[in-house]
Order: structure tokens, then C-alpha cells, then sequence
């Protein structure tokens, strides 16, 4: 008896030997139909300010990091399905998941489901956009004047339904939906509607993107709801490029234009220099506006490696505005980017 006792245990062991082999192979080719890909940014910078707002005088470090995880999968009937995570990398961040979301993709286009910028960031065009390093000098942080010509909603991270139709020629588009929920006060929900296009062409040896966005959230009853539109346009042709911008924000206190431009040109041997004015004003509080200029040295030290120097100037007048008062002054900063 002791002879089969010992055959069986033997037996039993080579079946679970061999379930867990084929399991293991299962996890295997499953995990083998995914594609992941895992890439990361980070960069630092030293920044030198003058400032006619003592708190924001004087020289500061900053960080910014990200690390993005990507899974693609091809189902069987023709569908692509992805998932992308961003995780924040900066110490001081709150919340270190910066996106998630699903995204499925066939012939009727994209569906993108979770947390993901709106449509407006897709499509729409800044005249910054063509400069490394967007200036972090402004404007105070309570002042509610633009400092760029982008489109001003939408293009957070907050769960929202995204919808890109399929490309046809040079045209491609989109329409986003964020539905903030419920409020302890009655009739107040913001949610916010997006929708974006951009047209690419080419003509006479120059490539011509024009891109536009426009977004609208509502507000509580009996109130404007806030509205937000973007046009620009990028010229390029060989080692320059240019772009004009412009954008309006109208709420039930604010009414503001901005403009801008930049021209950015790739000098070979790694070095792109660039220059770029933005603009804007409200016309509901009567003498606010806003205005800065700036240049940029772009040095690429090597593949993945890249050094970028700006200098901006601002003048920022309060104007009758309550919220902010008046400032002027400087910002030159070092950059040191690296991508992986």
C-alpha cells in the first residue's frame, strides 16, 4: 500500500506541477497580446524673478516629473484598446495620479473614458505652443486675466467622456463632455462641453496647421455661463516656424481678449532659438491688462537631454479690479530637461 500512497503523491504533484505550468503559460500569452510601453519626463529648473510684489521677488527651484505607463490590446473583431496612467512625480503634488483613462479605437473613431484633458488641449493652438518652456511669470495668482491665448476650460484632468472622429485628409476633430455631479446647492453643476478641430496642408513648401477650440460650463441660475474660444495658426517652412493666436473668455463678471504670437527657429547642431509676445485685457474691469514678452535658447546636450534658457519681461495694471493688484517685472530661467 505504502508502494501506491507514494505513486499517487507522485501523480498528484506532477498534475498541480503541471496546471500551475500551464497557468503560467495562459498568464503568459495573455500578458503577450498587450503592449506596454513606460516612458518618463523630468526637469528642473532655477528661476531668477523682479517683481514689484516683494512675496514674489528673488530666486526660487522648481520641479516637474512625470512617469506614463501605456497598455494597448487588438481584440479580435478590429478594435484597439488602450489604457494610459500619468503618475506626477513632484513631491509637493496632492494627488499622484495625474490621468487615467480607457481609451477604445476602430473605424468610428476614439472613445477616451476617464481622466484626460478635454478636447480643447487636443486641438486647440496657442502661439506658445512652439516654445519649450511656457513663462511661469504673470500676472498674481488671484488675478483672473489671461497670460496666454489659450483656450481657458476644459483642459483639466477630471473624469469626462472624449469622442475624436476618425482623420479624413487633414482634418480631424473632437468633442468632450465633463459632468461635475451633484451640488449641495441647488442648480449650480458645471459641467463643461468642448469641442476642437485642426486642418493640416501643405502649400508651396510650407506645412500649415490651423487648430480652434471653444468651451462652455455652467453656472448657477440666473448667471452668464462661462465661455471660452481659441484660434491659432503654425506656419512652417525648413528651420522656422511661426504662430499666431488669439482667444476670448466671457463669464458673468469677465470679458477678456488675448493675443499672440512666437516664431522659433532651428539654428542646426542641436540649438533652436525662439521669441514670442502674448496679450490680453478685460473689458469688464475697465484699464485691467496684461502683456509680456520673451525669448528662448534651446540647446539639445544630447538624445533625451535638453537645456532650455528663457527671459521674460511682464507688466500686469490691476486696473478697477479687486482681486489682484498691479505688477511688473522680470523672470529669467534655467531649465534642464530630460526625457525617457
Amino acid at each position: 500500500m505504502g508502494v501506491f500512497k507514494t505513486r499517487g503523491y507522485a501523480m498528484r504533484k506532477l498534475l498541480l506541477n503541471s496546471t500551475a505550468l500551464a497557468a503560467a503559460a495562459t498568464l503568459a500569452a495573455t500578458a503577450a497580446m498587450a503592449d506596454v510601453s513606460i516612458s518618463g519626463s523630468t526637469e528642473f529648473a532655477y528661476s531668477s524673478r523682479t517683481s514689484d510684489i516683494a512675496a514674489s521677488d528673488g530666486t526660487f527651484n522648481s520641479t516637474d516629473s512625470e512617469i506614463a505607463f501605456k497598455f494597448t490590446n487588438k481584440t479580435d473583431n478590429g478594435l484597439t484598446i488602450g489604457y494610459t496612467m500619468e503618475l506626477d512625480g513632484d513631491a509637493s503634488t496632492a494627488t499622484p495620479v495625474d490621468e487615467s483613462s480607457i481609451s477604445i479605437s476602430g473605424g468610428f473613431g476614439t472613445i477616451v473614458l476617464g481622466n484626460n484633458d478635454g478636447v480643447g488641449d487636443n486641438y486647440g493652438m496657442a502661439s506658445d505652443d512652439i516654445i519649450a518652456e511656457e513663462s511661469s511669470a504673470g500676472a498674481p495668482d488671484s488675478a483672473t486675466i489671461r497670460t496666454d491665448s489659450d483656450i481657458a476650460l476644459g483642459i483639466n484632468d477630471n473624469a469626462k467622456v472624449i469622442y475624436h472622429m476618425p482623420a479624413m485628409g487633414g482634418l480631424t476633430a473632437g468633442v468632450s463632455f465633463e459632468d461635475s455631479g451633484t451640488s449641495a446647492a441647488a442648480n449650480t453643476a458645471t459641467d463643461t462641453t468642448s469641442i476642437g478641430a485642426r486642418y493640416t496642408t501643405e502649400l508651396s513648401g510650407m506645412t500649415i496647421l490651423v487648430g480652434g477650440a471653444a468651451a462652455e460650463q455652467e453656472t448657477a441660475v440666473g448667471t452668464a455661463s462661462t465661455a471660452t474660444n481659441n484660434m491659432g495658426v503654425k506656419i512652417t517652412r525648413g528651420p522656422i516656424t511661426v504662430a499666431f493666436a488669439s482667444a476670448r473668455t466671457k463669464s458673468d463678471d469677465e470679458d477678456i481678449s488675448a493675443s499672440g504670437a512666437a516664431i522659433s527657429y532651428a539654428m542646426g547642431d542641436g540649438v533652436t532659438v525662439g521669441a514670442y509676445t502674448d496679450s490680453s485685457e478685460d473689458d469688464l474691469d475697465a484699464g485691467e491688462k496684461f502683456s509680456i514678452n520673451g525669448v528662448e535658447l534651446q540647446y539639445v546636450v544630447a538624445p533625451g537631454l535638453t537645456a532650455v534658457l528663457n527671459h521674460d519681461s511682464y507688466d500686469y495694471t490691476a486696473g478697477t479690479s479687486d482681486e489682484a493688484t498691479s505688477d511688473k517685472g522680470s523672470l529669467t530661467k534655467l531649465t534642464i530637461k530630460a526625457a525617457f
